[in-house]
């Protein structure tokens, strides 16, 4: 893998988002490698638990906004960003948040836009105090990132305020909001992350599959699921009306996304 680190020890499998020198955004290949390395745990009898940390400054600055593999903006067609979304952000992150494991995500620096669909599948959330959480797409035209969890893990009226000014959501105002399961210094993180893995690594993994399914199926009955394959849609409009207004909005806004990693 070139931009994924997988590791395993003590019943705890590590994946580490690699790729520092972007500040581990998210291409084409490194969500293809991210999701394999998923797989891996989610297979490997040996792993019980799953922690999700990164490289670098930051946690990560989102969608990879130069992405080679993807076409010109004159030869982008609305069915196949709908094609490639529903693929790698969509499946994926569902995917990821049913693996019948724990997942433990550690985020610290910035965890911008994308960045939010590598923790929120999480079941627990451990952030830096140094945390920054944001989704400031609202200004390429697009109502949040495509697996829309603002609502269920920050509440409506704060998942208006971050989507409609687009500024960043604190370490401490997520553990306030229930976002985030506790708040630690920087150079704390990895061990505080360790210790609680490996308290819930010596749980029997049947009673721990169990519990998650428990809760997961709870907020799907509670109608996440089907929000979220709704909500996926309407982010979808927002590539729509792009394309019909002022062509692919990425290219046009990627100064301004830039700063926001200043």
């Amino acid at each position: 893998m070139s931009y994924i680190r997988y590791d395993v020890a003590d019943k705890i499998a590590t994946i580490t988002l690699d790729r520092p020198e972007a500040a581990n955004a998210q291409n084409a290949d490194f969500l293809d490698e991210l999701d394999a390395a998923w797989t891996t745990a989610a297979g490997d009898q040996d792993v019980v638990v799953i922690v999700l940390r990164a490289e670098g400054r930051h946690f990560s600055a989102g969608h990879d906004l130069k992405d080679r593999t993807w076409p010109q903006p004159e030869q982008i067609t609305l069915e196949w960003i709908y094609q490639v979304e529903a693929r790698r952000y969509l499946e994926y992150t569902l995917r990821w948040r049913n693996v019948p494991k724990p997942s433990i995500a550690a985020v610290h620096g910035r965890c911008i836009s994308g960045g939010l669909m590598l923790c929120w599948p999480c079941d627990l959330i451990i952030a830096a105090e140094d945390a920054l959480f944001s989704d400031p797409v609202a200004m390429m035209g697009i109502g949040g990132v495509e697996y829309h969890g603002h609502t269920w893990e920050l509440g409506a009226r704060k998942a208006k305020e971050i989507l409609f000014t687009g500024r960043p959501v604190t370490a401490a105002e997520a553990e306030k909001a229930g976002m985030v399961n506790r708040v630690v210094p920087r150079d704390r993180l990895e061990t505080e992350t360790t210790q609680l893995a490996s308290r819930i690594a010596a749980m029997p993994p049947f009673g721990l599959r169990q519990a998650k399914r428990a809760v997961n199926q709870t907020l799907d009955v509670q109608g996440f699921y089907a929000a979220i394959q709704s909500v996926f849609d309407i982010h979808e409009t927002g590539h729509g009306n792009a394309l019909s207004v002022t062509g692919y909005p990425i290219l046009a806004k990627l100064d301004d996304m830039k700063a926001k990693m200043e």
